[in-house]
């Protein structure tokens, strides 16, 4: 790369794992880089259920993407929403105006997919993000606060029903986590009610829970819940949800609190893009990951379909993520230093399967690793010992390990606080 040449511009779309690992792996004074993302904070996705059940207090997952990215130099960060991408022109549009490219990397994740019916979202509010997770929070220890003061005894228990729909990791860890807030924790905090006798109820569509776990995990895992006192019902279908009930398998099912944890779907933008898309609005892409057609634009992470170089579906996990955001990294330093005529074919993308945990209560938990398959308290054990290692900041490990510390010993919570109007967003709380 010659040096007096303009170092190009590359425009990186959400700073999610993705995202924020592409811009910490390419090597300093190859190029310019604007970061887009429609928040100011990473996410540590992970742990979204900890917060959502007053395990642990939103500053513990989020960090400003400002002060993780502030000694990268040349890299700039914008907070803005992105309504439209010009794949002719180079040009990201954004509410403030627009942005030119020579590069561009998608990385702006999933959203909850309700499979057809957006209309449920409004009961049954799903998982991705910190406001969800606050007005998840709020909700289930808002309808604790209304069951103390209920005196129908049928009206007391339908606020103290939890139905959580999906058995997939979000789902089985949300169900675990609310069995054990409700049985542990709330039990000590009301003097009219018995939050013990709150019935937790986990609908699966499919045959087992945590379908892409070996068959012997999914049974441990299912095993692990009802100690916990979960209901597990798979193979049941939901086909209606309105205001404080479910209808699922043909019953109905009064609950104060319904959560999502069913589906996730390609970001909206997507569909904006004139790509082709798979059923669930995610993007096809090249096996080096950039858009057919469209060598110079990226797109990683949730938002991507791919069966990589091995043959393997890339899944939607926060490790692929970051491996992928890595790979174009490499690809882009590749070009930049040799030039783009000069540099070598670009590689196709294979995942490295480092395991998938999943975690269901205190001291339980399921792992695959490699040919290693082993559940509770070792499994709980890898399970923290991992997350505690990805977050991104040492206060955050710190103050996450000394949380969990506390909560384990003491069967505790310390992020119980309610805050905001019930209904309302969640803006402020923490």
């Amino acid at each position: 790369m010659a040096t007096d040449a303009p170092l190009p511009h590359i425009v990186v779309l959400g700073a999610g794992f993705g995202g924020l690992t592409f811009c910490q792996k390419l090597p300093d004074g190859i190029a310019h880089i604007t970061v887009i993302d429609r928040q100011n904070h990473h996410l540590f996705q992970p742990l979204l259920y900890q917060v959502a059940s007053a395990g642990l207090s939103a500053v513990d997952i989020a960090q400003p993407i400002r002060a993780i990215l502030a000694k990268k130099p040349g890299l700039n960060v914008l907070m803005a929403e992105v309504t439209g991408v010009d794949f002719a022109q180079r040009r990201v549009v954004h509410e403030f105006g627009e942005l030119a490219y020579d590069y561009l990397v998608l990385a702006l994740g999933g959203v909850t997919s309700y499979f057809g019916h957006p209309e449920w979202e409004l009961h049954a509010p799903g998982l991705k993000s910190l406001d969800d997770a606050l007005r998840i929070r709020r909700k289930i220890l808002c309808a604790f606060e209304r069951a103390e003061t209920e005196t129908d005894p049928v009206k007391q228990q339908e606020l103290m029903n939890i139905v959580v729909v999906g058995g997939g990791p979000t789902g089985v860890e949300l169900a675990g986590a609310f069995a054990e807030l409700a049985r542990t924790v709330l039990r000590r905090d009301f003097d009219r009610i018995d939050p013990a006798r709150a019935h937790i109820l986990l609908i699966e569509g499919g045959p087992r829970v945590l379908a892409t776990f070996p068959p012997e995990l999914s049974a441990s895992a299912q095993r692990q819940l009802e100690h916990l006192g979960v209901e597990v019902r798979t193979g049941l279908k939901v086909e209606e949800i309105r205001d404080g009930e479910i209808v699922a398998g043909g019953k109905t099912i009064r609950a104060a609190n319904i959560i999502w944890g069913a589906g996730v779907g390609g970001n909206p933008l997507a569909k904006k893009l004139g790509v082709e898309l798979d059923r669930a609005g995610r993007i096809k892409v090249q096996p080096d990951l950039s858009l057919p057609g469209h060598p110079e634009v990226f797109a990683i992470g949730d938002m991507v379909v791919l069966v990589d170089k091995n043959g393997v579906t890339v899944p939607g996990v926060s490790p692929a993520a970051m491996q992928m955001g890595a790979h174009v990294a490499k690809i882009i330093e590749a070009e930049q230093q040799k030039g783009r005529a000069d540099a070598a074919p670009r590689a196709a993308f294979g995942y490295w399967d480092k395991g998938t945990m999943a975690t269901i209560g205190r001291s339980a938990a399921v792992a695959h690793i490699g040919r290693l398959k082993f559940s509770g308290w070792p499994a709980w054990a890898a399970w923290l010992f991992v997350h505690l290692i990805f977050l991104v900041s040492f206060r955050s490990k710190l103050s996450v390990l000394i949380q969990w510390t506390y909560s384990y010993f003491t069967y505790k919570r310390g992020a119980r606080v309610i805050t905001g109007v019930s209904g309302s967003s969640p803006a402020g709380s923490a």
